[in-house]
Formats: C-alpha cells, sequence, structure tokens
C-alpha cells in the first residue's frame, strides 16, 4: 500500500505492528501490510485524511510470477558456457559461474578473486575487467547489499556482460578504466530469499535469538551508528555489534582499502527500487564540498537515460532526497577512502513492483545501469579533479 499526504510517516506509524515498511520519501510511504491488520489500516488512512493506493493486492501471486518457470528459464539458455541469461533471476552459483566462465574465455582481460567468505562460508568473489594497465582509474561496482533486490545483482551482471562482450569495440574511456566487480555482496542473505523469505534484506548474522541479522549498509565504518541505523537486532536497519562487525563489509573495506589511495576513482553500489540516483553524504543533511561535480555526472547521466529508455531518475544527495542513513558504503567510500564518484544508485521500478520485479524488467533496468556507469567513466577518464577528501 503506497500511503500519502501530509506527515503521512508519522500519523501511520501504528501500521508498522502489522506489517513492514519498504519505502519512505518525504510524504509518501509503502507499507506491506498483513491481510489481518487491512481494515484498522483503513480506518487509520481515513482518519488521518491520506490517500492510499494498493499496489500489489496479492503478494504470494507475485513472487510466484516474478521469475519464469524452470522450464522457461531453461529455454533461454544461452551458448556461452553460463546459465545467464537477463531474462530470469539466477541463484548465486549460476551468478559466480558465470564471472569464472568470463575468466576462462577472456583470460586477456577478466580475472576472477575470492576476497573472502561469508558468513555462512560462501565466497565473495570479485570480477575484474581490465586492459592489463595498473595505472587505469579503477572503478568499484557492488550489487545483492540488501538480500531481496534481485534487480542489484541483474543489473550488475548485465553491466559486466556488456563490458566483457563489447570489449573490442568500447569506446577508449570504457577500455582505459580497471573495472572491479562484485555482484552479490550479501550471498547468504541473496540464497535465503529465493529457498526461505523472498523479502529478507539483511544478512544471516546469529544473535542468539529470534531475530537474525545485520543490514550491511548500515556497518560501514563512516559515521557508524548514526541517524537512520538502529542497535536492536530485529530491526530491519540494525547496524551489527560494531562498524565492520560483518564479513561481507570487512571484507570489501580490506579489499579495497589494500590498494594505493589514488587506485579508486569511482564506487557505484546498486540497491533497489524507487529510480534514484544518490550520492553523500547520508549519514545527515550536509553536502559535499564537491557537491556540484556530483551532482553535474547524475545529472548527465539521468538524462541520458531518459532520453534512451523513458526511465526518470531523481537525483540528489541521499539524506535530503530520502532520509538520513549513517553507515552506508558510498559514505565510507567517499569519507574513508576518498573517492570522489561515490553513488549509491536505486534501481526499478518506482514502486507497482518494489521488490518484487518481473524478471521481464531486468533488460531495461541493465541498460539504465549501464548508461549510468558509462556516464561515470566517462567523468573519471576524462575530467581533471582533485582528489582531495570532501567533508
Amino acid at each position: 500500500m503506497k500511503i500519502n499526504g501530509k506527515n503521512c510517516l508519522k500519523k501511520s506509524n501504528n501500521l508498522t505492528a502489522g506489517g513492514q515498511l519498504w519505502k519512505e520519501v518525504k510524504q509518501e510511504v509503502d507499507y506491506l501490510l498483513k491481510p489481518q491488520v487491512l481494515s484498522e489500516a483503513e480506518q487509520h488512512v481515513r482518519a488521518a485524511n491520506l490517500s492510499r493506493i494498493v499496489l500489489i493486492d496479492n503478494l504470494q501471486n507475485a513472487i510466484e510470477t516474478e521469475n519464469p518457470s524452470q522450464a522457461e528459464i531453461a529455454s533461454f539458455q544461452n551458448r556461452k558456457g553460463h546459465r545467464l541469461t537477463w531474462k530470469a533471476y539466477h541463484r548465486l552459483a549460476d551468478i559466480h559461474d558465470f564471472f569464472d566462465v568470463l575468466a576462462k574465455t577472456y583470460p586477456d582481460i577478466c580475472s576472477v578473486e575470492t576476497i573472502g567468505y561469508s558468513l555462512q562460508k560462501r565466497p565473495l568473489k570479485i570480477l575484474k575487467i581490465s586492459n592489463g594497465n595498473p595505472g587505469n582509474p579503477g572503478i568499484w561496482i557492488d550489487g545483492g547489499m540488501h538480500a531481496r533486490e534481485w534487480i542489484s545483482p541483474a543489473t550488475v551482471t548485465f553491466i559486466a556482460n556488456q563490458l566483457v562482450e563489447g570489449w573490442d569495440d568500447m569506446p577508449e574511456y570504457m577500455r582505459n578504466v580497471n573495472w572491479y566487480i562484485h555482484a552479490v555482496a550479501n550471498p547468504d542473505g541473496y540464497e535465503y530469499t529465493h529457498t526461505t523469505d523472498r523479502l529478507w534484506r539483511k544478512n544471516m548474522r546469529s544473535h542468539g535469538r529470534q531475530c537474525p541479522g545485520v543490514d550491511l549498509n548500515r556497518n560501514f565504518g563512516y559515521k557508524w551508528g548514526g541517524k537512520g541505523t538502529s542497535a536492536n537486532p530485529c530491526s530491519q536497519t540494525y547496524r551489527g555489534s560494531k562498524a565492520f562487525s560483518e564479513p561481507e563489509t570487512f571484507y570489501i573495506s580490506k579489499f579495497i582499502s589494500n590498494y594505493p589511495r589514488d587506485t579508486f576513482h569511482a564506487y557505484l553500489s546498486f540497491h533497489s527500487y524507487g529510480q534514484y540516483i544518490l550520492y553523500p553524504w547520508g549519514y545527515d543533511y550536509h553536502l559535499t564540498s564537491d557537491k556540484s561535480d556530483l551532482d553535474r555526472v547524475a545529472r548527465q547521466a539521468g538524462t541520458t537515460i531518459t532520453k534512451q529508455s523513458g526511465g526518470k531518475y531523481t537525483i540528489g544527495s541521499s539524506a535530503t532526497t530520502l532520509y538520513p542513513a549513517a553507515g552506508g558504503s558510498d559514505d565510507w567510500a567517499k569519507g574513508f577512502v576518498g573517492i570522489k564518484y561515490s553513488y549509491t544508485i536505486e534501481m526499478g521500478d518506482t514502486g507497482r513492483y518494489g521488490f518484487v520485479l518481473p524478471a521481464s524488467h531486468i533488460e531495461s533496468n541493465g541498460r539504465d545501469g549501464y548508461t549510468f556507469v558509462d556516464t561515470v567513466a566517462r567523468a573519471v577518464t576524462q575530467g581533471k579533479y582533485s582528489r582531495k577528501r570532501a567533508f
């Protein structure tokens, strides 16, 4: 249910006991409500003089029809040695196998590295795409930080495939980048959404109680523990016991931090949903000293996406555009590592399907994601800027 109106979140807080908050943007919120509280919810909405729209009236049906059948998926299979087709959502093994096949098929530009292991000992795999020049600027791309956001790994693997398959015809500014691609940053949670709970968000940290999981995008070590985070393990935004308490975030920070400080020029983290291009800061309503540069590149990407696909992305700093949330990966990349072009991209859709986006939307989101990456690469390789830390 999408609820609209002045101070709608404050007036509808009592809905959360019977449901789950999916998205909050200024005067609009999306709630997933249990059937037994629908009547009461309607009363609260009317009493608060709020407007509402039912977007998904049968969530289970949406989940069951989100992905094609196994028979259909099998019919989509390509002949390139891996199972990914971008007409369906795939399990972690298929995604990792895709990386391995690329490294085997294109050893001159592709390599795979396991940077660590998740809590449940799943590999944290990185695909590197490079022309072999160690002096190229590095661009990091990750997806799947939140388990239920299936369109994120699908978009990231689509981008990787476009880069590799089209490498020889790429413009020079794309080939003069060292690409580091981490498609599923939360492998345990991602698998759990396929086997047990489609809407699981966090990782699978056990706290010895009924509420497992840490929100990995509240666990990074820059302004950790601040606004928009929770110390309650049962919360969807539980920040963990300390910064980088989770191996999934720790190994990202270790991998990036082990490189010289000027290695990475962009950090791009793909999420869903809502269609936003966001830049720091997320921890509070402050703006970076180079906000105009970040905004300019984001708007260039947004304009190009709209021209090419018709998709419209809202652009701005994370806290002012959505809400404050400390401990995010892009804030850490910007504030601690000093990576200038640090962004979080919330892919489609704008709310009709939310987290349960049909697989038929993968390719269009992939193309939008690739347009964004292309725009950032152009800025990184052609722009001249100072890499001073911005606060």
